[in-house]
């Protein structure tokens, strides 16, 4: 494939469920892609587009987790890239975008419950797991995870 033009652009939640639908929602009803905070004026959604075309997502909530206890902490939620542009790159920009974006926002942390399959993923973004893993019924096992943010852990 030829070089592509891509961005990363704020987006609606329903945008987002374009690409949580097939990826993280295959076979629901699209309803499921809602969120509870989706629509808060403390939450935004990235899209990663490759030239025309939305091929990732994320969405980030300022929410604390109750094992923290910090104001300025944010969860990513949603996470999903369309399977025939997965191990591209884009979820690590998608990630690196939204830690950017959350320190503009006063944000210091950011936390997940991340799938089983994505813990290695996290982890080489320097994230690390914290609390109980826990199952989640017809999805999987699940493992909460944390990065403390700084200017320097986003750079670069």
């Amino acid at each position: 494939m030829k070089s592509s033009h891509f961005s990363i652009k704020e987006i609606t939640a329903t945008i987002a469920f374009n690409v949580r639908h097939p990826v993280l929602r295959e076979g629901k009803p699209i309803e499921s892609c809602h969120f509870s905070g989706d629509d808060l004026p403390t939450t935004f959604h990235l899209g990663y587009y490759i030239d025309q075309q939305l091929v990732g997502v994320v969405t980030l909530m300022k929410n604390n987790h109750a094992a923290l206890q910090i104001d300025t902490a944010f969860q990513l939620r949603g996470m999903a890239v369309l399977s025939n542009f997965q191990k591209r790159g884009i979820g690590d920009a998608l990630v690196k975008k939204a830690e950017t974006m959350i320190l503009a926002r006063g944000g210091t942390l950011i936390w997940m419950n991340a799938r089983e399959i994505a813990v290695q993923f996290y982890e080489k973004l320097g994230y690390e797991k914290f609390a109980k893993p826990f199952n989640i019924p017809k999805i999987g096992l699940h493992f909460v995870m944390k990065k403390s943010l700084s200017k320097s852990t986003t750079s670069g």
